[in-house]
């Protein structure tokens, strides 16, 4: 069995005693650090604190070392083809900003049609919604069905207007819904789409294989996974990658300057203008390890266990309502949910009284919210350090506050 109970003795900041103690609820915004991050990250800071691709001393050699070995840690965690198809950002964020800024620019061109979701996280909306307006495109959102999953008859439908690019989320960072990624990439390629998936709430909680679900980009963020905050990839197919120009001027990602004239680096480095966050990168290295050791299959098992007993319990509350897929479906550990009379906002201030930590509000998807009819909810999410006991808390505090509002 999955021992949480031990998993959450390697976070300090989950065992600092206290009363109420803490029960974090709000990984799907950024999870906690295990030591083992954390000592990652002040060992690099101790021992090899360098810039890299500067210098030939033992210190610039030894973080060099670092850097590029994670590069080819994750190229192999998420079976990239190459360590050149992996571009370190800053996050989910940036990573999709630097797609539709680079390929969309150069891609796309009046009237052409952007296809994405009614769940959006805004990372993966607004930057195509901003090119599109800049160029002329026009985007268009999937639906969602009543279960709070995408409308494939509305997705084949927009795939028949011969969109120039999908994006989509992997899972949604307020429903738990897991997309069928691969058999939509296929069919949005059958339809001459470039895809660009955002994994930013996958990646930390199941095995994500690019190849096998043979998507063109695919971003996520290390602070979501454990990992340090201000660090996040973008996976690119190699020709897609190469064929497009750079992000950012600066250090780094040149080949050749001139007064004259500029050429550009290789893949990555094009996309990796100026002193990169090295200790970060060394730090998401070591929340992949502590991931790996763990055993994804494992954690995906754990969190719906907990995602379900969440839901079953929050649903026979009276005048709660709980949004997504049903709790026996494949789902992520994330629980969305409205408490009739209460606003969210007042929901988390009354359960952080009792020590539990949950998100409230919009979640960064506005559009789903009006699809939802509400502007905003309530939201647990559930992670690697997560028991039944903090269900039991998170229930607890929701009957609590419906006390404090009756």
């Amino acid at each position: 069995m999955f021992d949480a109970a031990a998993v959450k003795r390697d976070f300090p900041i989950l065992n600092q005693g206290g009363a109420p103690p803490l029960t974090f609820l709000d990984s799907a915004a950024s999870s906690q650090k295990p030591q083992a991050v954390i000592d990652a990250l002040v060992n690099y800071y101790t021992t090899i604190n360098s810039n890299v691709h500067r210098g030939v001393y033992k210190l610039a050699v030894a973080a060099d070392h670092a850097y590029d070995g994670t590069r080819e840690h994750v190229a192999r965690f998420i079976n990239a083809t190459s360590p050149d198809e992996i571009v370190f950002t800053r996050g989910t964020t940036e990573a999709i900003n630097l797609v539709a800024a680079t390929w969309g620019r150069t891609n796309l061109r009046e009237g052409d049609l952007v296809v994405s979701t009614v769940m959006e996280h805004h990372s993966c909306f607004v930057p195509w919604q901003m090119i599109a307006l800049e160029v002329g495109a026009r985007i268009e959102a999937v639906r969602i069905t009543e279960s709070g999953e995408l409308d494939q008859d509305h997705y084949r439908e927009l795939l028949s207007q011969n969109p120039k690019v999908v994006a989509f989320t992997q899972v949604s960072n307020v429903l738990g819904t897991i997309n069928p990624v691969k058999e939509m990439t296929a069919q949005a390629h059958a339809a001459g789409a470039v895809v660009c998936i955002d994994a930013a709430q996958s990646v930390p909680h199941m095995a994500v294989d690019v190849q096998d679900l043979d998507v063109d980009f695919l971003a996520f963020s290390a602070h979501k996974m454990l990992g340090p905050m201000g660090i996040g990839v973008l996976y690119g197919k190699r020709s897609v990658l190469e064929s497009m120009p750079p992000y950012q001027g600066g250090g780094s990602m040149i080949r050749k300057v001139t007064l004259e004239k500029t050429t550009w680096a290789d893949i990555p480095s094009r996309f990796e203008a100026g002193t990169p966050s090295v200790g970060d990168v060394v730090g998401l290295g070591a929340a992949i390890d502590y991931l790996q050791d763990l055993g994804y299959a494992d954690i995906a098992r754990h969190e719906h266990e907990l995602a379900a007993a969440a839901i079953i319990r929050l649903s026979a509350i009276p005048g709660v309502t709980v949004y997504g897929p049903p709790a026996d479906v494949a789902r992520a550990g994330v629980v969305s949910f409205v408490v009739d009379g209460v606003h969210p906002h007042d929901v988390a201030a009354l359960l952080d009284e009792r020590g539990v930590a949950v998100r409230a509000g919009h979640h960064c998807a506005q559009p789903l919210m009006k699809a939802l009819g509400v502007t905003a909810t309530t939201r647990a999410s559930f992670y690697v350090y997560n028991t039944i006991d903090d269900v039991d808390r998170l229930i607890e505090g929701v009957e609590y506050a419906q006390r404090v509002f009756a």
